[in-house]
């Protein structure tokens, strides 16, 4: 059998990019929530243009997404006749603490997330519940700045100890920070984080990022004791790095690369800072503040499983060929030229899944998750209404075929598969609807029209083949 007995096949989202009602339920704002669609958006994400509340002249669109808030019961019931197994989905922080630091929490938005657990276990379906999606209270950020101040990791504790109570027996995967490493790319978006003018940037990443990695730490030791069945995992957007060439400086280049993505994980895996992250550190004059506390929770706290994020591979020289740059998930590089791309001009490398894989296994020896995989594409509705995706399908059978090879031919353990987007979402690289992932499709464009009608498209009927035969059945 080529996936094994209780794989969990499922299908991931966030809050942030599908639930919508912002001011609903006694919700406060989130950094998410002023990241607008348009022009400005990569200035926002990037923490180079201040935007902490809504502005006159734009368009937010995960003020209402898809308002899955309102359609969980029905979006829930059509991945359950897909057949889900696991459904990951992450919370809305300011759901729960509307400020962030209060000290109790929302009752109604502790009471929303149990029902939606509650209506996924009716279905069969095991929630994968992401901690934290990006989402920051506006207020941690206007009071404290964001992840660069400790103070986070206090609140943090809190809201992950209201989370694990509630919903004990209810929820036994976790994840503690969505793609940790977009500290690095998107510092707004992943931390929260807003520059002023003359400050060392790179500094101020690497002080939220130890911030969020002491915080990880306590949320897998804070599990532990509250229920020992807990599954605590952290959460990479991967995809390695290949050398534009056999120049060694090339080969040098992408060493580097992979590891400034793989220092979170070294981190949250093995429970201390690796010595080349250290030298790093050094080298740049940071100071993050690391306490003998901070090392010792580190260091007795770390990861039941590695989960990550693929979409493709990257491709990296130490001189680049003019006009030559690649694309994909922000991670800026050289165009690969073996590589077929998407309509956005993201590489297209299902072979680079499985090298990625067994880089991540190779370095960890813990199991794995793939909690996103997908497509982005514009999707054509036909005159009768049904949607030919085939394309879609192409992309995840030769992305399963992949990650089958990396379990029976190379022997990867992995836990599960949940492919980005099951339904259309707002895409959180450009905030278009129109950026299309799901087998469900979600009548709503890019400036916010549409019923909001859900739809099955052709590669909804594949899905569910691909589960109901455990990944035997990809044609």
């Amino acid at each position: 059998m080529a996936f094994p007995d209780g794989f969990l096949w499922g299908g991931a989202t966030a809050a942030n990019q599908c639930e919508g009602a912002y001011n609903e339920g006694g919700r406060g704002l989130a950094n998410v929530d002023v990241i607008p669609h348009g022009e400005a958006r990569g200035a926002v994400m990037a923490g180079e243009r201040k935007m902490l509340d809504f502005e006159d002249g734009f368009y937010y669109p995960a003020q209402q997404a898809i308002d899955m808030y309102h359609h969980y019961k029905e979006d829930i019931a059509l991945f359950a006749e897909m057949g889900f197994k696991t459904y990951r989905l992450s919370i809305g922080w300011s759901r729960i603490f509307p400020n962030g630091d209060e000290t109790e929490p929302n009752e109604e938005g502790l009471a929303f997330y149990e029902d939606l657990f509650r209506e996924c276990k009716k279905h069969g379906i095991e929630p994968l519940v992401t901690i934290t999606h990006f989402d920051c209270p506006i207020h941690l950020i206007k009071e404290y700045g964001g992840w660069r101040n400790r103070k986070l990791i206090d609140f943090y504790k809190n809201l992950v100890t209201v989370l694990f109570t509630r919903y004990k027996g209810l929820v036994k995967y976790w994840l503690t920070f969505n793609e940790i490493n977009m500290i690095l790319h998107l510092p707004f978006m992943g931390a929260g984080l807003v520059f002023e003018e003359g400050e060392d940037r790179e500094a101020v990443e690497y002080q939220a990022a130890h911030n969020e990695l002491v915080a990880s730490a306590w949320a897998t030791k804070i599990a532990h004791e509250i229920d020992p069945d807990m599954m605590i995992g952290c959460m990479l957007a991967a995809g390695s790095y290949y050398p534009y060439s056999c120049d060694p400086a090339d080969v040098r280049d992408a060493q580097i690369k992979n590891q400034e993505n793989y220092f979170f994980v070294d981190v949250q895996s093995r429970g201390y800072y690796p010595a080349y992250a250290k030298k790093f550190l050094e080298r740049r004059g940071i100071d993050v503040g690391m306490t003998a506390e901070d090392e010792k929770v580190m260091a007795e706290n770390t990861v039941d499983f590695i989960s990550f994020s693929y979409y493709s591979t990257r491709c990296t020289a130490a001189n680049p060929p003019e006009g030559g740059e690649g694309q994909g998930n922000v991670f800026k590089g050289v165009e690969n030229p073996y590589l077929a791309k998407s309509q956005w001009g993201w590489a297209i490398d299902p072979l680079g899944f499985r090298i990625t894989i067994n880089d991540l296994y190779d370095r960890y020896q813990k199991p794995l998750f793939v909690v996103e995989n997908g497509l982005g594409a514009k999707d054509e509705v036909n005159a009768d209404g049904t949607i030919d995706d085939d394309y879609r399908i192409d992309f995840l059978r030769q992305h399963i075929e992949a990650m089958r090879d990396a379990i029976t031919e190379d022997g990867v353990e992995m836990l599960g598969y949940t492919t980005w987007g099951p339904i259309d979402l707002v895409s959180a690289s450009t905030g278009e609807m129109s950026k299309r992932y799901g087998f469900i499709y979600v009548d709503r464009d890019d400036a916010g029209n549409g019923t909001l009608a859900r739809s099955r498209k052709k590669s909804f009927d594949w899905y569910k083949k691909v589960i109901a035969s455990n990944g035997e059945d990809l044609a």
